[in-house]
């Protein structure tokens, strides 16, 4: 009888063992997939607003503001009456 009791123990005793390491793996599992998760939602969101930044530049993209301003920082453009200070300091 002792035998049998020592052994019934030791079976609970593997079984509680691999349930709990199985629980802890699973934990660690659902962990990563949240931080994944997280990780693509601030993703998205950062795409979103890059998306609304690019629709608002194309509605301005034909107006004389954007173009003067785009040709003052992108080809070093300005108009016949304005004077130009560079800063050489730098």
């Amino acid at each position: 009888m002792k035998i049998t009791k020592l052994i019934k123990k030791g079976v609970l005793i593997l079984i509680i063992l691999y349930v709990s390491i199985t629980f802890i793996n699973q934990q660690k599992a659902i962990n990563a997939y949240n931080n994944e998760q997280e990780n693509l939602r601030n993703k998205i969101k950062n795409q979103k607003e890059y998306n609304q930044s690019l629709l608002a530049t194309k509605e301005n993209i034909s107006s004389p503001e954007y173009i003067e301003e785009l040709a003052r920082e992108k080809l070093d453009m300005y108009l016949p009456n304005e004077k130009v200070y560079i800063d050489i300091s730098k």
